[in-house]
């Protein structure tokens, strides 16, 4: 394989966005292509098989179109999907997500994390290990989030009824004595802005977006499989394709066209 190949990466929406700008940002000469699987947003709500079903699809377009690694940029999906792709693809890099509960437990003064995260990640056997693994004597709070994706993946990032939602989220958490709050979901940390606003300056907010690109790199630099650009990013949506449009300069940063995934 090629190492001027691209990089695939997907997630059910948007939020995914967030992944891909951390890998752009640590890997300027990799070319990307991004899927937003939209017209099957949210995963949290969905059962794991569906969700493994939407992968093994998306997985299987971006292989075909020359992907020379797979970046599974959302929580719920690597909960369902991950193991069994990396069996599919013996050889390919699959890189998936997890909520940071290691560096949260480290992080913590008061001994309570919080976690914000969808009900699919929270109620998954790979986020009860990772609990098992890591939290230890640190007492973990899970707050699940309906609605805040949709928010999100509407562009609506600081408007009234997103921060209601997520002041309601959050007070609990801060209630219980959390001092460390998790963004357990791809798409929360566009909300980040938003949600320093509501809860004291000495909260820390953890995601892992960028513990992935690194992964991405490690794994690329093992397989010498790096490139060195020029570097070019195409998108797909399942959804509407000008929906994704609409966002991607507020979400991206930039506008790019948008095309439709084939379902």
């Amino acid at each position: 394989m090629a190492s001027e190949a691209p990089v695939g990466v997907f997630d059910s929406g948007v939020g995914g966005l967030s992944v891909l700008s951390e890998i752009r940002a640590r890997l300027p000469g990799e070319s990307l292509f991004y899927v937003a699987d939209s017209g099957h947003v949210p995963y949290g709500e969905k059962s794991s098989e569906y969700i493994r079903e939407r992968c093994r699809h998306i997985a299987a377009f971006l292989l075909e179109r020359g992907a020379k690694a797979l970046v599974l940029a959302c929580n719920t999906a690597t909960a369902a999907a991950v193991a069994e792709l990396r069996e599919l693809y013996p050889e390919l890099p699959v890189i998936g997500m997890e909520p940071a509960v290691k560096p949260a437990a480290a992080a913590t003064r008061s001994g309570r994390v919080g976690v914000l995260a969808t009900s699919g990640t929270l109620k998954s056997a790979r986020f009860a290990a990772l609990l098992d693994r890591f939290a230890g004597d640190v007492r973990v709070i899970t707050q699940p989030c309906p609605g805040l994706v949709e928010r999100i993946e509407a562009g609506d990032l600081d408007g009234p009824a997103t921060r209601e939602l997520l002041r309601g989220f959050v007070a609990p958490l801060l209630a219980e004595g959390c001092d460390t709050l998790i963004l357990g979901c791809t798409h929360y940390p566009f909300v980040r802005p938003l949600l320093g606003t509501l809860v004291p300056d000495s909260i820390s907010l953890i995601d892992t977006g960028a513990a992935v690109a690194r992964q991405l790199e490690r794994l690329l630099q093992e397989r010498d499989l790096l490139a060195a650009g020029p570097a070019a990013a195409r998108f797909w949506s399942s959804g509407d394709p000008l929906g994704l449009e609409r966002v991607l300069p507020l979400l991206w940063g930039a506008p790019a066209t948008v095309e439709a995934l084939p379902c």
